[in-house]
């Protein structure tokens, strides 16, 4: 009989029904979309920070650089002098340790040893400066960038430099290397590119002569798996091109890290220190750890790389959060208001109906029963429409994927002291302006949450219209008749 009567109420009152359902589909549409589109904010971020974090890192160790040297202690190249105009083709490299001050490999010890860190490995950030062509009787020594010094390219950004006492024809080569411990490669920077043509190191490559390339790099230099790369006279092969899966790769040239500390007289020191801690839930207090017992170092975590993250994709990440947030909360609110007072309203149209039934016997609770269950009904085809919606919504957004800017803010990595560096090797300290794709990817949580809704929209329709219901007495009937 309850279904029965069900399903005759419903079709006779189709377009109320669909009134009252189409009101919560649309709280419902919006709270899937909202809540979509935030997760994909927080994906598009977490791309960002990769790209200058690493995959597994939560935090990273490193010690502020110290002022920068005055002009009297720039790098000098020698050369050998040609005393007939017509000097030979010579070459000089110069690798300097770039970012941070270096720390000492018992750091990495120590910092593995802290209560909270799952794992700790090191790295080296290092910037080459390869010097090239015919020099006559003369030094060179290197300037500020850009500027037009003899063989300068004219405010390119690359290292410029002057001979002192002679003339040249030089090129300069300006590029970045990391360190990389090769026994822990599910840390580091280099986790965050794929290889895409050879391989990456082995765990026993500690002391090889070899190198990945980046993809952009290697596409500039004209370098392939099977290439030489040669740093201070040293001859690396390339095993392997990796291409960074967001934004600007973490260095041009990635080898083993003792390779890295002997090209730079740097033994058993580093200039990062990435860190995965056991409980991702516990960063802050890993953190405030090793800086109590690691004194002089800098701890930067990834909250701390977002909220350095500016442009579109903060602005939008921000209207997602807050107003898309309230704005829902606002809609499913009416909803749920229209819903119940439309029901209640419906009841207050059907007194002579209940008021008959109770005349025929029917109790309060029955008849309550009743209108709970077209509105529970009502509530749960609004959950369905509005899940529909939902991920069509959803769907649109993922379709067109909004290209959003994310800029870096200007500590990343150039030193300075009080932002600690990003822990992106060899990051220079202008900001870095990267595009990610908006994507609105739906969770199973979100689709139950939707799936809540509706029920609890039912459920508060019901009751208004069940609180009438039960008010209702067969006189009303009798009344409504006259």
């Amino acid at each position: 009989m309850f279904f029965t009567y069900l399903r005759r109420e419903l079709r006779r009152r189709r377009k109320a029904a669909l009134v009252v359902a189409s009101g919560l589909a649309l709280g419902i549409a919006l709270v899937i979309v909202v809540s979509s589109v935030s997760s994909g904010m927080g994906k598009a971020q977490d791309k960002v920070l990769q790209s200058l974090y690493g995959l597994g890192t939560d935090m990273t160790v490193t010690k502020a650089a110290q002022p920068q040297a005055g002009s009297s202690e720039r790098p000098r190249f020698q050369f050998d002098a040609q005393d007939n105009g017509s000097g030979s083709e010579q070459s000089s490299d110069r690798v300097l340790v770039q970012g941070f001050q270096t720390l000492s490999t018992s750091t990495v010890t120590k910092v593995d040893q802290q209560t909270g860190v799952s794992d700790a490995v090191g790295g080296l950030s290092l910037q080459v400066i390869k010097v090239s062509g015919q020099f006559t009787r003369g030094q060179f020594q290197q300037g500020q960038n850009g500027g037009n010094r003899p063989g300068g390219n004219g405010g390119t950004g690359q290292p410029q430099g002057e001979v002192r006492g002679g003339g040249a024809d030089f090129d300069v080569n300006n590029y970045s290397v990391f360190g990389t411990d090769v026994t822990k490669a599910a840390l580091g920077p280099l986790t965050s590119s794929k290889i895409t043509s050879g391989r990456t190191f082995t765990s026993t490559e500690t002391t090889a002569k070899v190198a990945v390339i980046d993809s952009a790099y290697a596409k500039e230099k004209k370098l392939k798996v099977g290439s030489t790369v040669t740093i201070k006279s040293v001859k690396f092969k390339v095993i392997g091109i990796a291409t960074a899966d967001s934004g600007d790769a973490a260095a041009n040239v990635y080898i083993p890290l003792t390779q890295a500390q002997t090209l730079s007289d740097s033994k058993n020191k580093v200039t990062t220190i990435y860190v995965k801690a056991t409980d991702s839930q516990k960063i802050d207090n890993v953190k405030s750890t090793i800086q109590k017992n690691i004194s002089g170092t800098t701890v930067t975590t990834s909250a701390d790389l977002a909220d350095t993250v500016s442009g579109s994709l903060s602005t939008a990440s921000s209207l997602a959060t807050n107003v898309g947030k309230w704005l829902s909360i606002a809609v499913l609110v009416a909803a749920f208001l229209v819903a119940g007072l439309l029901t209640s309203s419906a009841v207050s149209r059907r007194v002579r109906e209940f008021g008959t039934l109770k005349a025929l016997g029917w109790k309060s609770g029955r008849v309550t029963r009743q209108v709970v269950g077209e509105a529970m009904v009502n509530g749960l085809l609004g959950g369905a429409l509005g899940i529909a919606l939902g991920l069509a919504g959803a769907y649109v957004v993922t379709a067109i994927s909004p290209t959003l800017q994310a800029q870096l803010g200007g500590a990343s990595g150039g030193g300075g002291g009080g932002g600690g560096g990003f822990g992106g090797p060899g990051r220079q300290a202008a900001a870095k302006t990267l595009d990610v794709a908006l994507t609105a990817p739906v969770s199973l949580t979100t689709v139950s949450i939707a799936v809540g809704l509706a029920v609890a929209g039912g459920l508060i329709a019901g009751a208004f219209g069940g609180w009438r219901a039960s008010r209702l007495r067969p006189a009303d009937a009798l009344r409504r008749v006259e």
